[in-house]
């Protein structure tokens, strides 16, 4: 395949299969083949184009040949390949599992072609490589999930939906006055043409506002602490199957660019913002656990489990070493697809018991000791027990803040680790080893399963564990790929270079307003060698 059709072809994708998915409207069967079909080349194409960067670390696509920054711009690198190639795995494993835990009304109402096109956004997202082309992916994310969430018409969907698209507007509305903002002082909305005149530009008192206002648009699509409560509200309302695709995914996409805006854009002024970010870390950590605590039904104990994670992968951002970055990454990549999984699983209890009350449910260790064991695997693997892919992104995450000296979140991790731990040992307690409330009625429920009906639950839960326990096993190599990701990502001028070769150009336009004499200043400045060490924990800069 060519590098710049392998670039294209995860937003294509999932386009044409919603376009073929729109003649098929009337055909139940007929879309849940195509959608299965559509997911499954999504994630061969994202492998290909995982394959692709391994070989050549970037590979940049200006659409239709209009160069950066004044055309469109497609970037793939280590980090958005990797994360493509988790939003096609993840986008199968679910449609396997919809085939039988999405009922025809849904299906009917559109809920393949909505799927895709979420597919797309995220994609889509991961690969831009402009801010305003990043707003419009996120947008698209919206429309599909705020879709998929009041799918059904429930009242605890609208209830959900309402929450969930009021903060993210609020999100969009701020994101889209920081674009606006960001052009006016700099004249550009390319990623890489921005890395440069940020580099030097004379007033850094606008750059840390910028700085602010993207840490609240990307932090609200995060759901960090405190901009998380339409998770926990919405995550728990929709079908097991829109629940795990929003949980395994849409944080993941402003964690992304998060990552992406301040390891590239926002790296001046580390002793404010990343000192910020790693604050933030701490109570994202902190009160998504404790809230998890609190809850005892499966998918709000999960949804609250997602906020608490993210903060790890905060924390790997804001310490801002290459072993703590690489920490990060290998968090997402682990967390992705347990918290898929786990969500899914969820869904199974809920379908046996009707309920996903713990105070309903019981007993399947003797009913049901395979999904028991796929349970018990995923579980300790968030809670970080070795030797589970869990257990060695925390790990690296520890040996990154120890060795930046960063021991206050250090010791916050480990207690959160911990308490994470007590509260999914709750989820196994009570789902699991306490007597069945109604063992009759379960035995009835787990005799009524066909066999495509397990096919389809279980064959995904199975894939997800089995890359779990893979990544565990394969610990090394994935280290070694979030460690060169790491240091890709630490590298600005690497990915200036790719996507503006002939940067010595387009980087002498004057802001529009900043002085021209201090505009021409800083192009002149931004022209010599620049190199931007990570920053050790413990050094501040004098």
């Amino acid at each position: 395949m060519n590098a710049q059709v392998a670039v294209i072809a995860p937003i294509a994708l999932p386009l044409a299969t919603m376009a073929v998915l729109l003649f098929a409207w009337k055909s139940i069967a007929t879309q849940r083949v195509i959608g299965l079909i559509g997911s499954a080349l999504l994630t061969v194409s994202a492998a290909v184009l995982l394959w692709l960067v391994d070989r050549n670390e970037f590979i940049v696509l200006q659409v239709g040949n209009w160069p950066a920054p004044f055309g469109i711009t497609l970037v793939a690198d280590r980090l958005s390949s990797i994360m493509v190639m988790l939003a096609g795995l993840m986008g199968f494993a679910v449609s396997v599992y919809s085939l039988v835990s999405i009922d025809e009304s849904r299906v009917s109402y559109g809920f393949y072609p909505l799927m895709q096109l979420l597919l797309m956004g995220v994609c889509g997202a991961f690969l831009t490589g402009d801010l305003f082309n990043l707003y419009v992916w996120f947008e698209v994310m919206l429309i599909a999930s705020f879709v998929l969430l009041t799918l059904g018409g429930e009242r605890g969907q609208l209830e959900g939906a309402i929450k969930y698209v009021t903060l993210n507007l609020i999100s969009s509305a701020v994101f889209l006055a920081a674009i606006g903002v960001i052009y006016a002082a700099t004249g550009t909305l390319n990623m890489a043409d921005l890395a440069l005149k940020l580099r030097s530009f004379p007033d850094e008192g606008i750059v840390s506002v910028l700085a602010m206002l993207f840490l609240i648009a990307f932090g609200t699509k995060a759901a960090v602490f405190p901009l998380f409560f339409w998770l926990p509200a919405s995550y728990h309302t929709p079908p097991v199957a829109v629940s795990a695709i929003f949980a395994g995914l849409l944080t993941k996409v402003g964690v992304y660019s998060l990552i992406r805006a301040f390891t590239l854009l926002f790296v001046t002024d580390l002793e404010f913002t990343h000192d910020l970010l790693l604050l933030i870390a701490g109570l994202t950590m902190v009160t998504g656990v404790l809230g998890a605590m609190a809850q005892s039904e499966i998918r709000r104990i999960l949804s609250f489990h997602i906020v608490s994670q993210i903060g790890y992968m905060l924390m790997g951002l804001a310490l801002f070493t290459p072993l703590a970055l690489a920490g990060s990454i290998f968090y997402i990549i682990h967390h992705i697809v347990v918290k898929t999984n786990l969500f899914l699983i969820g869904g199974i209890v809920e379908r046996r018991f009707g309920s996903g009350q713990l105070k309903d449910v019981g007993g399947l260790y003797r009913s049901a000791p395979m999904l028991a064991t796929l349970f018990f695997l995923s579980a300790m693997s968030l809670a970080g027990v070795p030797p589970l892919s869990g257990f060695f992104a925390k790990l690296t995450l520890i040996q990154g803040g120890l060795e930046a000296e960063g021991y206050a979140i250090v010791a916050v991790a480990l207690v959160v680790s911990l308490l994470t731990l007590f509260s999914m040992t709750k989820i196994w307690a009570e789902v699991f080893w306490k007597p069945a409330p109604d063992d009759q009625a379960t035995t009835a429920r787990v005799a009524n399963y066909s066999t495509s009906e397990r096919l389809s639950l279980f064959s995904p839960i199975l894939l997800l564990a089995t890359i779990t326990i893979g990544i565990g096993v394969l610990a090394g190599p994935v280290m070694d790929v979030s460690i060169a990701t790491a240091k890709q990502l630490l590298d600005q001028d690497a990915y200036i270079e790719a996507v503006l070769p002939d940067h010595r150009l387009t980087d002498s336009h004057p802001s529009p307003i900043v002085p021209v004499a201090e505009a021409a200043n800083s192009a002149e400045q931004s022209l010599e060698p620049h190199e931007l060490r990570p920053r050790p924990r413990g050094v501040t800069s004098q």
